[in-house]
């Protein structure tokens, strides 16, 4: 067995323990693994795993690896997006979860009418979840509360994006539970208004437990699946 493998088993376990803990059903929780500055090859060991989606931090290095994997395994913006980057995002991603704007939701709507019209993608929509800030700090992304409705009514209203649910970080000084809690509320609400299931993505190696505790939809783990990042 290889160390990706036992990594891999080792995740999933503790993703399990923690769904058995929380009285969640086994395998509710989706693993998105973290891949930035690990090389393409990397994603495709992961795909060859039966892997259908990585989370990237970065644009630039995400377009790259996309280009490379040609469909081989689908790829979820997670970093911060500069609304200029927009149209290039629509073009390559597979889903968005930091999508934190009204300027930058119209940009990908946009992007995304560009992209089809140019041959560029062949999906029509692009899943996007709304990243929440709940420290209103800007250099970190994400959207403060009282954004969110219009920022998921621009989403609803869109041809080409389709709300897809809520991601979060919580702030350096809060309580995580905390944050994690106020997400799935919101999650919720909104889930209940579109009347659908929207997913929430939260929780880290650090604290995926109790993420899963509070009800995430989706955990994002690097280095615990990886190895420690390459140095750039």
């Amino acid at each position: 067995m290889s160390d990706l493998d036992r990594n891999i088993d080792t995740v999933r376990q503790q993703i399990r323990d923690a769904e058995r803990a929380a009285g969640r059903p086994e395998g509710s929780v989706a693993l998105l693994p973290v891949t930035k500055f690990h090389p393409v090859q990397r994603i495709v060991e992961l795909a060859e795993r039966d892997f259908t989606l990585v989370g990237e931090n970065r644009e630039q290095e995400a377009r790259d690896k996309a280009a490379e994997l040609d469909g081989r395994c689908g790829i979820a913006m997670i970093g911060q997006i500069q609304s200029k980057k927009a149209n290039s995002v629509a073009r390559w991603a597979a889903e968005v979860h930091s999508l934190d704007s009204l300027k930058l939701a119209h940009g990908l709507e946009r992007g995304m009418a560009l992209a089809l019209e140019r041959g560029d993608r062949t999906t029509a929509t692009l899943p996007c979840m709304v990243q929440l800030s709940y420290d209103g700090d800007s250099a970190r992304g994400g959207a403060r509360p009282d954004d969110a409705p219009a920022i998921v009514e621009a989403v609803e209203d869109a041809e080409h994006l389709t709300m897809a649910g809520f991601m979060v970080v919580p702030p350096l000084d809060a309580q995580p539970r905390e944050v994690f809690a106020a997400a799935r509320e919101m999650t919720d609400s909104y889930g209940a208004e579109l009347n659908r299931s929207l997913r929430l993505s939260a929780g880290m190696s650090g604290d995926f437990a109790d993420a899963i505790a509070c009800g995430s939809d989706i955990v994002r783990v690097g280095t615990a699946l990886l190895g420690p990042r390459p140095v750039r």
